[in-house]
């Protein structure tokens, strides 16, 4: 039954959702009324009776008549919110009134205790009858609104998916933002509940608590935080908000405006919760879980500082690269970078200080060594560029020092991984194995091993490649490259010491065509395959990018490889004429021989 009734609030649209908070807020409201009528007239004492608050200040006498005036405004209070919620505007609304102060009136008269049963019975029995009548009425509605949306859900599935349809449904409810209300109350709820407690067993007046208990206060909610699988979704919901907001705040800071760098706000509160299932964080006991909890909150800063590098990185490339001069443009990526270093370096010397050396802490430690030469090789990377950029020469060798740094760093990572692999595998072999932890060390092996491994590979031999190409096609030097007046067609610089012409007759610096031959095996001009013989023969004919002919070349030979070629061209045009007037020839016989054959059939047919 609770499932059915989550599955329809679930695709309710958002008005009648909102109607169905406001019949159930009046359901509950009448509940209340029934329940302070019973105990009021039944179980109290009003000429006896204290009427305290919460934190020990009288806010009223003790006298009965005082207590008779509050539940006079309290049931008056849930009245109009009963009639206001039901949306309730006739005569029958001041009735509903009327029933619900009927009991109170009973004990104001001092009514023996048999009829006050009898007044509370049937003004509970006239609220009741009058809450089914209204809901009644609603029904219908509330029965076409269901069935709408029902076809609607059913329509964009057949049309766009499950996950379209997922994805609409979580956007719609805004199902993040219930969790991080519910957390977000329940904690204050708590948080007050334990004040008060601190309050009365220390005996004080003061609204301020000392630091221990203020610690001890900390402690007991953030356990308490995570003490379930909901509470654990709502404690994730609350850290993708942190993460959305600290994100946002560090692309501001550093001027970047990619979109892929706006996920940290959910790659953050997915694991989290991994880190939770996957180390049992709700079953714990509660020493247990506020220590588990700290070291997942370990794992997890480590995890977003990479992600922070992750999106520093590009902008440093950039701004490399393209020589940008500014020191305030400069500035806000290398402190983020700075940062990036330093934190694990201060991470890892704090927790070494505190802790044994035991798997978790290994895990982190090589977290923190990983960002840290990660931060190092980009530093380096984006040291070369400011050089080159800084002499404006052309640094032939400056691609093969960006590889090696580069590869230098991959292959520490790699190795890295491994080792983060051996780790996960002991700590599931011998210490705490579970199903979501194998999970998780086959999508490691298979994503930070196996593709990371791949790629490396496809790039050194893609590297290797191009090298053997670009070192088989001819070379120009010298006076030969000065009588050819033209750039380079990638880069746009002029020809100073050589240049490499491809089979297509088009001539490129040797750097400038290797990057190219990194991405695609065709010519930048012509799109023509870049493919190397044996045999190449050195081509004294050489023309520039533009289409003219170098001084050295014969123009009557040209002339009449032109021809030739122009003639060649028209005998294939008439020999293909004759062939398409021979096929349309056929294809009349064809059909006439079809046609016929049909008459033939349909004339036995009659």
């Amino acid at each position: 039954m609770r499932i059915f009734i989550s599955s329809i609030v679930l695709i309710l649209s958002q008005r009648s959702l909102f109607k169905f908070y406001m019949y159930s807020s009046a359901f509950l409201l009448a509940a209340t009324s029934v329940l302070v009528n019973y105990y009021a007239s039944l179980h109290i004492d009003f000429y006896g009776a204290y009427n305290t608050s919460a934190f020990g200040i009288e806010l009223l006498p003790q006298k009965g008549p005082s207590l008779w005036m509050a539940l006079i405004v309290l049931q008056l209070t849930f009245g109009i919110g009963y009639i206001t919620l039901l949306q309730i505007h006739s005569i029958y609304s001041q009735l509903i009134i009327l029933d619900l102060l009927v009991p109170i009136i009973g004990l104001i008269t001092e009514l023996p205790l048999h009829i006050r049963e009898t007044l509370v019975f049937t003004s509970s029995l006239i609220l009741t009858l009058n809450t089914v009548l209204v809901l009644a009425v609603k029904f219908k509605w509330f029965y076409y609104s269901t069935r709408y949306v029902y076809l609607l859900v059913r329509h964009m599935y057949r049309i766009y998916g499950l996950q379209l349809l997922m994805e609409d449904t979580w956007k719609r409810i805004r199902f993040p933002d219930i969790l991080r209300v519910f957390w977000l109350t329940r904690i204050t709820a708590q948080a007050a509940v334990l004040v008060y407690i601190l309050r009365m067993a220390n005996e004080t007046d003061s609204f301020f608590i000392s630091w221990d208990d203020f610690w001890d206060l900390i402690c007991n909610l953030i356990i308490s935080g995570c003490d379930s699988t909901l509470t654990v979704l709502g404690m994730s919901a609350v850290i993708s908000s942190v993460a959305h907001y600290l994100g946002l705040g560090i692309l501001a800071f550093i001027g970047s405006t990619e979109e892929d760098d706006r996920r940290l706000g959910f790659v953050a509160p997915v694991l989290f919760f991994i880190l939770a299932l996957q180390t049992g964080l709700s079953g714990l006991r509660p020493e247990e879980r506020l220590i588990r909890l700290s070291r997942n909150m370990c794992l997890l800063l480590t995890a977003v500082l990479h992600f922070i590098h992750g999106m520093t990185d590009p902008v440093l490339m950039s701004l490399s690269a393209s020589h940008v001069s500014s020191f305030r443009r400069h500035f806000p990526v290398l402190f983020v970078s700075a940062c990036l270093f330093i934190l694990p370096v201060l991470l890892s010397y704090v927790l070494w200080h505190h802790y044994a050396l035991n798997t978790w802490l290994f895990a982190v430690t090589a977290f923190c060594v990983e960002l840290c030469l990660k931060v190092i090789v980009s530093l380096t990377v984006y040291t070369l560029f400011m050089i080159d950029g800084y002499y404006n020469v052309l640094w032939e060798k400056l691609d093969d020092y960006v590889y090696y740094v580069r590869s230098t760093g991959n292959i520490i990572e790699f190795i890295f991984g491994v080792v983060m692999f051996g780790n996960g595998a002991y700590t599931m072999m011998f210490e705490s194995g579970s199903k979501i932890r194998a999970c998780m060390m086959c999508l490691h092996a298979y994503f930070n091993i196996y593709l990371q491994a791949k790629n490396g590979w496809k790039t050194f031999m893609n590297r290797r490649t191009a090298v053997k190409k670009i070192n088989s096609l001819p070379e120009i030097k010298g006076s030969r490259l000065q009588e050819i007046d033209d750039v380079c067609a990638i880069c746009y610089h002029e020809f100073t010491t050589s240049a490499r012409i491809t089979p297509c007759n088009h001539y490129f610096h040797a750097l400038c065509l290797r990057k190219w031959l990194y991405i695609q095996d065709t010519c930048p001009m012509c799109h023509q395959k870049v493919y190397i013989e044996d045999d190449i023969k050195d081509n004294s004919n050489i023309s520039n990018n533009n289409g003219f002919i170098a001084p050295n070349e014969n123009p009557e030979e040209a002339i009449r490889e032109a021809a030739a070629e122009s003639d060649r061209e028209l005998n294939e045009d008439d020999s293909t004429d004759c062939d398409d007037d021979v096929q349309r020839e056929r294809n009349g016989v064809i059909q006439h021989t079809d046609t016929a054959a049909e008459e033939f059939i349909n004339d036995d047919t009659d």
